[in-house]
């Protein structure tokens, strides 16, 4: 047998009710060499009976069932079990275009180490999800990908796979960061390809500021460098910040700035960490 081109990585924890959306748009792909694993981390809902439909349905899907361990350890997982060269996440709650995977391939011999496409909402919210473009200072400010996009498993490899300790989020902040850093080509489809599933909960809306601060301190002492290097020094930011914060009210533009915006998203960082 052929090894697939692209192996698409779907963990689920509780997700049953979408499932067969999802893999129903892995399934209708133009593309056709392609293999998705799904990893069921713990469900006990009905996801093995929708995973094993699948699997009868087409051998090309493929199904692990492990207890609960968190969305990254899924991921590496599921990761560690492809055949193919690239990879690409799709949680299994979202959903992707039939020609996602045709339009991808095409660039694979391009040299990028990313490919990412247009991303809609759809659910309880529609709408164009706004990325800012790509660059490693915006990559050290926010994170500018969302989580289904292409990568090579030799740089999954590299950097160590998904953090597995960033088990309440941020973690394709901090896996993107980890490939990208020293450096790479990004390619972006100028398409809406990925479908991102708007929820009344999801893992983002219910992440409080306690875990937050948990995750977003793991990211920064992990990358302390390249977010010194891209956002300047922490205590001279962290001044800059508290002044024009004491200053907003009467400086309203100031308050709207790209440098205060840029160093308001660390700032908090620097306050309870680098002290």
């Amino acid at each position: 047998m052929i090894s697939p081109k692209i192996s698409i990585i779907v963990p689920c924890y509780q997700q049953a009710q979408f499932l067969d959306d999802c893999l129903n748009s892995v399934f209708i792909q133009t593309f056709q060499e392609w293999e998705c694993i799904i990893i069921n981390d713990g469900s006990n809902d009905n996801t093995e009976e929708i995973a094993n439909k699948w699997i009868s349905t087409d051998r090309r899907f493929k199904y692990l069932s492990q207890e609960n361990k968190g969305l990254p350890y899924a991921r590496n997982i599921g990761i560690t079990k492809a055949k193919s060269e690239w990879i690409l996440p799709l949680d299994a709650d979202d959903i992707i275009s039939e020609d996602y995977l045709e339009l991808a391939q095409s660039e694979f011999n391009n040299g990028f180490k990313l490919i990412t496409c247009v991303g809609e909402k759809f659910g309880i919210d529609s709408g164009i999800i706004k990325m800012e473009n790509f660059s490693l200072k915006n990559l050290a400010t926010f994170n500018t990908f969302f989580s289904a996009c292409f990568f090579k498993k030799e740089d999954w490899e590299r950097v160590g796979g998904y953090d597995e300790t960033l088990i309440f989020g941020l973690e394709d902040w901090d896996f993107w960061i980890s490939i990208l850093k020293d450096g790479g080509k990004v390619y972006k489809i100028n398409k809406t390809c990925f479908y991102y599933r708007m929820k009344e909960q999801s893992m983002i809306t219910e992440l409080v500021d306690e875990k937050r601060v948990k995750m977003t301190r793991i990211i920064s002492k992990k990358h302390i460098d390249f977010f010194h290097e891209y956002l300047g020094d922490f205590p001279s930011l962290a001044l800059e910040i508290k002044i024009l914060r004491r200053e907003r009210e009467m400086y309203y533009k100031a308050y709207k700035s790209k440098r205060y915006k840029l160093g308001n998203s660390i700032v908090s960082w620097y306050e309870r960490f680098f002290k």
